[in-house]
């Protein structure tokens, strides 16, 4: 069963910064694109950025500018960096490995625990 693993996500205030990491096993991380998504509540899960295996990226419009999503392909370990964060950037945020690009990717695996952002004004 391949595990998702989602960590770093916590309380902070507008304005303030985190970075999420993404681990999974090597065979997974090495193939594929990896991407970032979260899901606010009452809302459907959407796109937040994607970098493929040679580190070209690609933001939403709501976070771009603000996001950086990149890969450590040592590690097997894909990070999304959060700055400027906003009220409305509140969800849980979830990785997975992509096939195609961008919004149009789709998740190839079951999705983990994800990790809760949570940012107050």
């Amino acid at each position: 069963q391949v595990q998702l693993v989602e960590s770093g996500g916590g309380l902070v205030q507008a304005g303030g910064s985190l970075r999420l990491s993404c681990a999974t096993s090597g065979s997974i991380f090495s193939r594929n694109a990896m991407a970032w998504y979260r899901q606010a509540p009452g809302k459907e899960r959407e796109y937040v950025a994607t970098v493929t295996r040679g580190g070209t990226t690609n933001y939403a419009d709501s976070v771009k500018g603000r996001f950086t999503i990149s890969r450590d392909n040592a590690k097997n370990t894909a990070y999304l960096l959060m700055n400027s964060l906003k009220p409305e950037d509140t969800a849980v945020y979830y990785c997975n490995a992509v096939n195609g690009w961008g919004p149009s990717a789709y998740a190839i695996y079951s999705w983990g625990q994800g990790t809760q952002v949570t940012v107050s004004s």
